[in-house]
């Protein structure tokens, strides 16, 4: 007797976001399905055992004459030998030659329509009832509702249709059916609860041509209807080492990814549901190569945490940020390979903590964690994890919160290893984390700490070489930044005022490409730098002037910086009060 297992086996699985791995090379499959060269079509590659006593007996038909006599159509070479001829009577060929010969019937399509769902849900639902009930009756002997089984299954998998008409969507939550297709996800036979997960990301994949209020009704309809917790549910009785749990658990993650994209959802995700939870038990186990399903788990994590600052003080509350801490630490000299999932899901994993420090809980779990310490080590030896992990401390390092983490660099001895980076010829991402590790390091470090001292000290050392490093950089983003604020000039002389409005965001993108946040940056710096200390202040103004510039043209920046604040949290407060103060010491 068939088992329910090999009844729902899962076909390969459709086109997505992202792909599954095939779990079978599709040439393989292919040569075990082909016959031998002496095999029979219905016989599947399997002869019957024939008495070979007479050698020289002849078998099959026999060849066909040599004539001209037409045997049917003509028939490519088979090079098996198989057949002979068209295997077509002449009066065959003739009827065929008629039916060719007549014009095509039109066949209506069939009309996609509220009547054709309505038709669809009602069909759905019996397949539903009935299934529950054979299996009510019969629930010692599976043979007697295998077959409504594989009806549903069947029914389930036709919904894939409406991905193609989401102006259906609502309507398919009013009769109802979103909240048995999503009740589905608790069936007793684990294929079916599977189906219904894939069919659900499919319904809500944000690639879909949905719009935003049809994309709503129908993941408003599944919400309601208990899905997320339904997920979390499944995540407990998949089991990864069978084949077909293991995309089970791939199109739950694939859910959870479409759910984040709503900032509300994602915090529900986050906080109403241990979906946290599941991911930081997943994330950790030991796999050679990393799987698919690890990686997608640390890119739904990422996404969460980027989603929701909620999220990311509960993953800290979850002491997230020492086992992620711990997971990067097998990288600090190694390297994952190129183009692997591997690679995706370090990345994913540095994602993840980048977002958790700029949080004041994620900072002080990053300092009790070690996570200092380990970044500076990748720092200096990784290759792969050194620009990761200056990204890493640059955010650490960032906001009014930041204080502890600067004190930690410098007592871990991290100035002289970030400076003598700045010193040597660096990309453009590597120099603007480095800006900000000065910025933070001067606006963060207490008054006649010893760590503000060695700070300035390393400013001001081997006469004053990182100063000039820094007018030079200033000149490079400033003369980058004037050609395109001349070209952004000349398209506003076009404009109306409306039309102004509308490009504003795309100036300041194209004016931010150029190097406007690296200019403020540097400008922040060497700011503090003349309320600092007077001899580096005259260092800056002779710089400066060389080429005809004075602190006339950082104070401007300053100030283009303080009018872009418009904001009064206690972060912006904060930043306006030292934007206001550096200023005056501009004068």
């Amino acid at each position: 007797m068939s088992s329910l297992d090999d009844l729902f086996k899962k076909p390969a699985l459709p086109s997505n976001k992202r792909k599954l791995e095939a779990s079978r090379d599709p040439n393989e499959i292919y040569k075990s399905a082909k016959l031998a060269s002496n095999g029979h079509a219905k016989s599947n590659g399997k002869q019957a055992a024939v008495a070979d006593d007479d050698d020289d007996m002849e078998a099959g038909p026999s060849a066909p004459p040599d004539d001209d006599e037409d045997y049917g159509p003509d028939i490519p070479d088979d090079e098996e030998g198989r057949f002979f001829g068209g295997g077509v009577t002449q009066e065959e060929n003739e009827i065929l030659d008629y039916m060719d010969g007549q014009e095509p019937a039109d066949i209506a399509p069939e009309k996609i329509d509220s009547a054709w769902l309505r038709k669809l849900g009602l069909n759905f639902e019996k397949k539903i009832s009935k299934n529950a009930e054979l299996r009510a009756k019969f629930e010692g002997d599976p043979q007697k509702f295998m077959g409504s089984e594989a009806d549903l299954d069947a029914d389930i998998k036709a919904l894939s249709i409406l991905t193609e008409h989401p102006e259906l969507y609502g309507e398919f939550a009013k009769l109802g059916c979103v909240a048995s297709l999503v009740g589905l996800l608790a069936h007793e036979n684990t294929d079916i609860a599977i189906d219904a997960v894939e069919i659900i990301s499919e319904l809500t994949d944000e690639d879909l041509e949905a719009e935003q209020e049809q994309w709503n009704e129908i993941v408003d309809a599944m919400v309601e209807a208990d899905l997320l917790d339904l997920l979390v549910s499944n995540f407990a009785r998949f089991n990864e080492s069978n084949e077909s749990d293991r995309s089970g658990v791939y199109h739950a993650l694939s859910v959870l990814e479409n759910m984040a994209s709503r900032t509300s959802l994602a915090e529900k995700i986050g906080q109403d549901t241990t979906v946290l939870k599941w991911l930081l038990r997943r994330i950790p186990k030991r796999e050679s190569p990393v799987s698919q399903n690890k990686q997608y788990s640390a890119e739904v994590l990422a996404i969460l945490l980027q989603s929701s600052p909620i999220n990311r003080r509960k993953l800290c509350e979850l002491d997230g940020v020492d086992l992620l801490l711990q997971i990067l630490a097998a990288y600090r000299k190694r390297d994952p390979l190129k183009g692997t999932e591997e690679e995706e899901f370090v990345e994913n994993i540095f994602d993840s903590l980048t977002c958790v420090v700029d949080e004041p809980e994620g900072k002080q779990k990053f300092v009790e964690a070690e996570g200092v310490e380990l970044c500076l080590i990748m720092i200096k030896e990784g290759k792969m994890s050194k620009s990761r992990a200056l990204r890493l401390i640059d955010h650490a390092l960032g906001g009014q919160s930041g204080a502890e983490v600067c004190e930690k660099l410098v007592e871990a001895a991290g100035l002289k290893l970030v400076f003598g980076m700045f010193m040597k010829k660096q990309d453009g991402q590597t120099t603007e984390h480095l800006l900000g590790i000065f910025s933070s390091l001067l606006r963060l470090l207490p008054a006649n700490s010893a760590g503000r001292i060695r700070t300035l000290a390393k400013f001001v050392e081997k006469e004053y070489e990182k100063l000039g490093k820094l007018v030079k950089l200033r000149r490079d983003y400033a003369a980058r930044l004037d050609a395109v604020d001349k070209e952004i000039r000349a398209e506003q002389v076009k404009m109306d005022v409306e039309e102004r409005e509308e490009m504003a965001d795309e100036w300041l993108g194209r004016r931010l490409d150029a190097g406007l946040f690296c200019l403020q940056t540097i400008d922040v710096v060497l700011a503090w730098l003349v309320a600092e200390d007077d001899g580096a202040k005259k260092k800056i103004e002779s710089l400066l002037a060389d080429r005809d510039d004075s602190l006339a043209v950082v104070k401007a920046t300053i100030q283009e910086q303080l009018d872009t604040i418009v904001g009064d949290t206690e972060e912006e407060t904060w930043t306006k009060d030292m934007l206001t103060a550096l200023i005056q010491f501009l004068m």
